[in-house]
């Protein structure tokens, strides 16, 4: 009886509108006959029901009313998160009442587009506008079929050069005119957008004399309370990005990908709140991946620059736990199901340009990575590609999984499925990846080498020569632990070290120029004092050195003063940008002054200067500098 009732009562609702007639069966499932009653009653019934978002919705447009639900409950304290849902409904935008037969969303549906780093120039903006072209038909698609949709920009919003080196300068990235522009492309999608901020977002070094001041700006002109955002886009379901907030202030390279420790400690409160064990899933969006992600990184570029993870140098203070800081929170909760990052400039078509979750966490750190699918998102444009590669994202998900997808600009918008993440329990994914597509069949190029305990190159005893029986070239692979816990190998014709926990490549340690030829030896450091019995088991400090067969020299690979050895050589880019203009200021002048058909050879002095000896002039004599200021010519080797 009560059966009958349910379908009679949903038939009744639904007869005003012919047009729904095929959803009665929809209603009629898993519904009481009292809640159909008090749906008779309006508005008031829908508050008090708090009915599943699809029988809620599908009520609601059979009754053809819209009715405007409370927003949810701020998905946490924090002052930054205010308003993230207000005026916000989840079902006024999804009522295709207008169409002849209504396809509704599945419960919990929602898309969302991604961009990766977009390097906007006003005087380029075709290839801007063909995207964003290929994009529309997927965004107005599933706002007709009442799916929640949102844009995230990665950020790297502008040039970082000149659009009008005619007359300026200045660096278009980072400025209220490259902002503006942004803000207006991004706005141009017909959907909610949300921006993080990328290593040239702070830029605007003429314009501002503070980061923070730069901050203020990108925030105000892109309508955000801080850098990081939390947006709600389905039920339980999260969107969550922390951006760069440190450019001039940077202690080594500017294009470090700094989250400051405020929004770090906001994000580990975000994800602690929000347990998976409760429904919670949290899809992250950053500039650059956190270390461990296991993604493909370009060793020539961002390696050997100290640039590829996020707080890759240790942060704003230098701090390497902030480095590691982001694995760990996403091997301990395992509410992180995806995290999207770009600042690689590669396309999405390698294998490792998707990784996955790879062991339980409670089997070991390495190579875990939680319940997480991480991602590489691509770029856009043909100007600003490194493998000639144009691509973008989207992710398309339901409560019970989602799917990552590539849009290939280069191939007129064509949509391609990467990926499939099906949620098996609060903790567990079944994950299908690689669907088969011509665009996989290419060799592995770019690609920086990570060590692996099963891999055949691991040397596990380094002790007096390493390569004994011949040089090491660039095709050389082998990696070896030192006695304090550092990691070191070999690739491409250089010494790199890699994190302790993930193996993820760190920095360079010796160039290939300086280890061509040369033999390499692990030997003891000569202070380790005699031992007996037990004292003999403590690890031995050893030296990294390199020597020339035949020849007197021998150079000790130091250890930095935090206990790691990869060089932090890269300056800030904001002294470097400066400097730069001197010397061509010093250039001209001394054209304008002796004329220009002078070439003068423009030389620079600066420091700080490092080395063993503990002051500038020699104990007891004067006469001869132990550290020299003489000048060295800053530029690029021709």
């Amino acid at each position: 009886v009560v059966a009958d009732l349910k379908c009679a009562l949903g038939l009744c609702i639904l007869c005003s509108r012919p047009a729904q007639h095929k959803l009665a069966s929809r209603l009629c499932a898993g519904m009481t006959a009292l809640q159909f009653l008090l749906l008779a009653q309006g508005a008031s019934a829908l508050h008090v029901l708090r009915l599943p978002t699809a029988h809620l919705r599908s009520a609601a447009a059979a009754m053809g009313e819209i009715h405007r639900v409370p927003a949810p409950a701020p998905v946490s304290d924090s002052a930054s998160l205010a308003g993230d849902m207000t005026g916000v409904t989840y079902y006024e935008d999804k009522l295709c009442v207008e169409e002849e037969e209504c396809e509704l969303p599945e419960e919990g549906e929602f898309t969302v587009a991604i961009l990766g780093d977009l390097h906007l120039d006003p005087r380029k903006m075709e290839d801007y506008e063909t995207g964003r072209g290929h994009f529309l038909p997927i965004i107005e698609d599933a706002q007709r079929r009442g799916v929640a949709t949102a844009l995230v920009s990665l950020g790297d919003l502008g040039e970082s050069k000149s659009v009008d080196p005619e007359n300026t300068q200045e660096l278009f990235a980072g400025t209220t005119a490259c902002h503006e522009l942004a803000a207006g492309y991004l706005s141009s999608f017909g959907c909610p957008y949300e921006v993080i901020g990328g290593n040239h977002d702070l830029e605007g070094i003429d314009e501002f004399s503070t980061d923070e001041a730069n901050l203020e700006a990108f925030c105000r002109i892109h309508h955000k309370p801080t850098m990081q955002f939390c947006r709600q886009i389905a039920d339980r379901t999260l969107l969550v990005g922390l951006g760069s907030t440190v450019f001039r202030t940077a202690k080594y390279t500017s294009h470090e990908v700094t989250v400051d420790d405020e929004q770090l400690a906001w994000f580990e409160r975000l994800v602690s709140e929000h347990p998976s064990e409760e429904g919670w899933k949290v899809f992250v969006f950053t500039h650059a991946p956190p270390i461990g992600s296991g993604l493909r990184v370009l060793q020539e570029n961002h390696v050997v620059n100290g640039c590829c993870w996020l707080n890759h140098s240790g942060g704003k203070n230098g701090d390497p736990r902030t480095t590691t800081k982001f694995i760990e929170l996403v091997r301990r909760h395992r509410c992180i199901k995806a995290w999207f990052s770009g600042h690689f400039h590669l396309g999405q078509d390698y294998q490792d340009s998707i990784t996955f979750p790879t062991i339980p966490r409670e089997e070991g750190p390495y190579p875990n990575r939680g319940s997480c699918v991480f991602a590489q998102v691509g770029c856009m444009t043909a100007r600003s590609t490194r493998d000639g590669k144009r691509h973008s994202r989207i992710v398309k998900g339901t409560k019970d999984g989602f799917e990552i997808c590539t849009i290939n600009h280069k191939k007129g918008g064509e949509l391609r499925l990467d990926a499939t993440v099906t949620y098996d329990d609060a903790s567990h994914e079944s994950i299908v990846m690689a669907h088969p597509h011509e665009d996989y069949d290419h060799d592995l190029w770019f690609q920086a080498y990570t060590p692996a305990q099963e891999d055949g190159c691991y040397i596990s005893s380094p002790a007096g020569v390493l390569n004994a029986d011949g040089t090491w070239d660039e095709k050389t692979v082998c990696w070896w632990h030192m006695s304090d816990g550092a990691v070191l190998g070999v690739h491409d014709g250089m010494i790199i070290e890699y994190d302790a926990s993930t193996l993820a490549p760190l920095g360079m340690v010796v160039s290939k120029d300086e280890l061509a030829g040369r033999k390499v030896a692990v030997i003891d450091a000569a202070l380790n004092p005699p031992c007996d019995g037990a004292e003999c088991d403590v690890p031995k400090e050893q030296a990294l050195v390199l020597y020339d067969d035949g020849d007197e020299g021998v150079t000790v690979v130091q250890p930095n003063e935090d206990g790691s050895y990869w060089r932090k050589i890269v300056r800030n880019k904001m002294h470097r940008m400066r400097e730069q203009r001197r010397v061509k200021a010093a250039a001209k002048w001394f054209k304008d002054k002796y004329g220009d058909d002078k070439d003068p050879e423009v030389l620079s002095s600066w420091g700080p200067y490092t080395s063993t000896v503990g002051q500038v002039y020699r104990k007891n004599d004067l006469a001869l500098p132990a550290i020299s200021t003489r000048a060295l010519d800053s530029s690029i080797p021709k």
